[in-house]
């Protein structure tokens, strides 16, 4: 089952970018997400399966609310 991510969340990575952050926020969901670095801002494509597989914690959850499509919270933002 694929975790719950959504635009918007910060993640923690296990490994450290070269810039020396391991912290990111996903951009784009999907097959493919887009995040980016918050340290240095550089954006990066990774497949689901890889990035589920790299994430150590979610520090900061965007869950949208209750009663609310998660297609309508994304367009929100």
């Amino acid at each position: 089952m694929p975790m719950k991510l959504y635009v918007g969340d910060i993640v923690q990575t296990k490994k450290n970018h070269p810039c020396g952050g391991n912290q990111w926020e996903i951009m784009r969901v999907g097959m493919d997400f887009r995040i980016r670095c918050t340290t240095c801002d550089h954006q990066v494509w990774i497949p689901r399966v890889k990035l589920e597989k790299s994430i150590k914690k979610v520090i900061l959850s965007n869950k949208p609310e209750e009663g609310q499509p998660e297609s309508l919270a994304a367009e929100q933002e």
